[in-house]
């Protein structure tokens, strides 16, 4: 069967059984008031300027919290649509879950940079102590995304809104302005470390004994090829292993004419030659479902991320330094890859 028909069959399969999942039990509630709050506020459209566009547009379960459309698109979309129907966002929009046990963003003694939120780690969780919540302060006000004129702007949308006396049950009326604007990113955060959003319900989680022939020839390959960066050991405090280490990495991805180039990464956010061309490791949890790949989306089938990453010869990076030797020579077969893509699919949470 001819690949890109065997792609499009395994999109719309896993669209429709994570619909099936949904309706039939739906997604386990947020628990705590905070959390609950946190849900509200990622929903909310009406905290963007034209009233369509909520944190979960671009964060979506039906695509491993990435964003639907682009999931659904991936050779045509490969970065987000702003609250004006016009704008596009710079960069690919990353999976929301698993996103709360990346640290506060440090450098190490070998000089090599973890932690932080954003592709580029500028979200570094130290005004906060949370890289995660820190994030989420980045859209609202973001020209480009929810398009928010002002802090205030939003903390009226709040107030006016059904949900407000749970935020006042969680953080008491607001008062100080600044002091809201952190409660919002504080419960925005919660909602997102939540068993909503961050699951470990995946085949690897839950049944690893079921693997198939293919995906345990798969397994045996990730662990030799890829966990020096999409670990398997359970680190960060989170219960189970999160298949990043939250390090930065360039591998000499092309550029995507759709976005801005070149893209320096965390190398242009902190002005280190250094660091030129280094995005942030995702996690490979729910991969199979957040196509297109790499902080650029020029990727846009699984299979052309893993091939590109097993051959890196024959394109042309958009950032010439930095590129880590750790991919583009692997050396696999087409079975070979096949059987990772099989692994990786093992990672899906059910939703």
């Amino acid at each position: 069967m001819n690949r890109q028909f065997k792609i499009a069959g395994l999109v719309i399969l896993m669209i429709f059984g994570s619909a099936l999942l949904l309706t039939a039990a739906g997604p386990p509630p947020a628990e705590t008031d905070l959390e609950k709050l946190g849900m509200n506020l990622y929903k909310d459209k009406n905290l963007s300027l034209y009233q369509n566009q909520s944190c979960q547009t671009c964060h979506h379960p039906l695509a491993g919290f990435a964003d639907r459309t682009n999931f659904l698109h991936p050779y045509d979309k490969t970065v987000s649509l702003g609250s004006d129907g016009v704008s596009l966002g710079g960069r690919n929009a990353p999976t929301s879950a698993y996103a709360g046990y990346s640290p506060v963003r440090y450098q190490d003694g070998s000089g090599e940079y973890y932690g932080g939120m954003f592709w580029d780690g500028r979200a570094t969780g130290e005004t906060l102590g949370d890289p995660l919540a820190e994030q989420a302060q980045g859209p609202p006000l973001n020209v480009v995304e929810m398009a928010m004129p002002s802090i205030e702007s939003v903390m009226l949308v709040i107030q006016a809104s059904d949900y407000y006396p749970l935020w006042k049950k969680v953080f008491g009326p607001m008062e100080d302005l600044d002091t809201a604007w952190n409660n919002f990113a504080v419960a925005v955060a919660a909602y997102e470390r939540s068993a909503d959003v961050t699951r470990f319900t995946s085949k690897y989680d839950l049944a690893r004994r079921q693997f198939t022939t293919a995906e345990n020839r798969g397994l045996t390959l990730f662990e030799t090829h890829c966990a020096n960066c999409h670990a398997t050991e359970a680190a960060f405090t989170a219960p189970k292993p999160l298949f990043t280490t939250y390090g930065y990495a360039n591998l000499g991805v092309p550029a995507d004419p759709a976005v801005p180039s070149p893209d320096f990464g965390l190398g242009g956010e902190i002005s280190d030659p250094d660091q030129y061309g280094k995005f942030k490791i995702p996690t490979l949890r729910n991969i199979a479902v957040t196509a297109p790949y790499s902080h650029n989306g020029v990727f846009p089938t699984l299979y052309d991320m893993v091939s590109f990453i097993n051959d890196n010869s024959r394109v042309s990076p958009d950032v010439d330094q930095n590129i880590t030797p750790l991919v583009g020579d692997l050396g696999l077969t087409e079975a070979q890859i096949d059987d990772l893509i099989a692994f990786l699919h093992t990672l899906t949470d059910d939703y």
